[in-house]
């Protein structure tokens, strides 16, 4: 049965420890009590895999794990689609989450196995010709460093296999020097959708606004792509080159937990971009995803909009 263009991601998959909520910070030595915690499957291309299987998308997804037990779990919970997942020699990379009453979050969280994924591994992972005419999410680019590193190999191979690139850099660790300005940049050139939040945007852009941004970064971009910006509680906004700027407001929710929105954002946006809807209806169907996700415990995804073509192979 004929789907939507195929859905692909590489990145960084990882184990999270959410905690919390923590008030005030502990001082050093001290112990204090949270009220609850949780263990999960998480890293950027990791909630994006759960997103799609949440939404009923059959996708790819190209990720290694470590060597310990917290590896085998990983590659368990993601099972199919880890079947061809590498085991780096080094321990599973776990990111601890400290919630706090205002919602937001600290992350303390280990290099691992997620800076020994490469290029050739990922190669080799993803089924091209399957992938042919889809979209591959790029995501995790300042914790995957030896990915990073060689992202003009893979940028060139999924030109070459008609494959059009999605990314979201996220945040780098030592912030947004104008050295990692112009190396995004440089990725951001070859990339047909480029999803980073508002804080992220400001920083690649050296302050633009969120509403600016895109006339910022469109004109260094390939015809036909497109920029987007998530804006929390504010909603989000995109623009392509030469068209409309679109913007989305987020309904009001109670949030039970934020960790991994945009992540969850990005799946609903490309599943619907994929389906062939307008720039507009894309935007809502991931605002609508994403607000279901972040106030719901156990985390619901609600449903994304469909298109002509949203039917699972």
């Amino acid at each position: 049965m004929t789907g939507p263009p195929p859905l692909a991601v590489a990145g960084n998959v990882n184990v999270d420890l959410i905690m919390g909520p923590v008030v005030p910070w502990p001082r050093a030595g001290t112990e204090i009590m949270v009220e609850g915690s949780e263990l999960r499957y998480g890293g950027a291309a990791g909630n994006v895999s759960l997103a799609w299987s949440a939404l009923g998308r059959d996708h790819q997804i190209a990720a290694n794990t470590g060597r310990d037990a917290f590896g085998a779990w990983l590659r368990e919970g993601f099972a199919p689609y880890s079947v061809r997942w590498p085991v780096a020699g080094t321990a599973t990379t776990i990111s601890i989450g400290l919630t706090h009453p205002d919602s937001e979050r600290t992350f303390f969280t280990t290099r691992g196995h997620v800076d020994a994924l490469s290029w050739a591994e990922v190669c080799a992972m993803i089924d091209w010709a399957r992938l042919a005419g889809g979209q591959l999410l790029v995501c995790g680019s300042f914790v995957a460093g030896r990915l990073a590193g060689e992202y003009h190999a893979l940028f060139a191979h999924a030109a070459a296999a008609g494959v059009r690139i999605a990314l979201d850099t996220g945040w780098p660790v030592g912030g947004w020097s104008a050295e990692t300005q112009a190396r995004a940049r440089g990725w951001v050139a070859q990339c047909h959708c480029l999803l980073l939040n508002e804080v992220e945007t400001a920083g690649l852009t050296g302050g633009c606004t969120p509403e600016a941004a895109p006339a910022e970064l469109l004109p260094q971009m390939p015809e036909g792509a497109v920029v987007v910006v998530k804006c929390g509680a504010d909603g989000a906004l995109a623009q392509t080159r030469g068209g409309a700027l679109h913007r989305v407001r987020a309904p009001r929710v109670t949030v039970a937990d934020t960790i991994g929105a945009g992540d969850i954002f990005n799946a609903a946006f490309l599943a619907a971009l994929s389906d062939g809807l307008p720039l507009g209806r894309c935007l809502e169907s991931a605002v609508q995803v994403a607000s279901a996700a972040i106030s719901t415990s156990p985390r619901r995804y609600g449903t994304a909009a469909a298109g002509s073509g949203g039917t699972r192979p």
